[in-house]
């Protein structure tokens, strides 16, 4: 993926936004050949969807013939929208900080093994050892590297020190003892916070003076705007 983006980069299809004041993590600006490349996806898929299609014919699994007609809706709509679609409620991710290195961890996806020592100096015979690593096979010998590490043990003794409770990589839950899990990079275990809902909605305000209840959320999904539409889309086509 970092050799596409530098590629990407210096052929003009992407930039990171303000990166001439450090970048915004997540966000990218289309360059002359990004812009292009952006367009002729766009046009491709209307001319498919939109202009080729007919409207006269019933195509396969369909009931009967169907229009295609445009919709362009605005990134900011009602919250009630949302609340029923379900994405206030449940558009969400369970993560976790590690109060030490400052990443964030998405809790369901935390891959690594437990770990049992007879002889600890920390009075804690189970421990959990994190991975970061792409491929179990990757995250296998990255949890022994790291028990070596943290334990001061060489990798030639590393089977007689300490036992592995699981052949292959497992996850945590919320009931397991977070004080026992060692997360990549940090130097003492215990750092990782307990589970908390974070929503992945932007949420933005709506007017200058604008307080908690007017709050709204850009569009997380494009269907959204089909359906609120949909009525007095229905009405137009009736009345034709």
């Amino acid at each position: 993926m970092d050799k596409i983006v530098a590629l990407c980069k210096r052929r003009g299809f992407i930039f990171q936004s303000s990166e001439i004041y450090g970048g915004l993590n997540g966000f990218w600006d289309y360059g002359p050949l990004g812009v292009e490349l952006k367009r002729n996806v766009k046009e491709a898929w209307w001319r498919d969807m939109i202009t080729n299609h007919d409207e006269f014919s019933t195509p396969a699994g369909a009931p009967s013939p169907f229009s295609m007609v445009g919709l362009d809706c605005s990134l900011i709509m009602h919250p009630q929208v949302w609340k029923c679609s379900g994405h206030y409620d449940l558009f969400h991710d369970m993560m976790s900080d590690c109060r030490e290195t400052k990443r964030r961890f998405r809790f369901d996806q935390i891959r690594g093994r437990w770990i049992h020592v007879e002889r600890d100096s920390r009075g804690q015979h189970n421990y959990y050892i994190m991975t970061d690593a792409d491929t179990p096979e990757g995250g296998l010998e990255d949890t022994v590297v790291r028990a070596c590490k943290f334990f001061d043990v060489r990798r030639k003794d590393a089977e007689g020190a300490f036992t592995w409770q699981s052949p292959g990589m497992v996850g945590i839950s919320p009931q397991d003892d977070l004080s026992k899990v060692l997360v990549p990079g940090a130097s003492t275990p215990g750092t990782l916070t307990p589970p908390r809902e974070f929503n992945l909605m932007f949420k933005t305000t709506i007017g200058a003076l604008g307080g908690a209840e007017d709050a709204a959320f850009l569009r997380p999904e494009t269907a959204q705007g089909m359906f609120v539409n949909f009525k007095g889309l229905k009405q137009i086509y009736q009345s034709i």
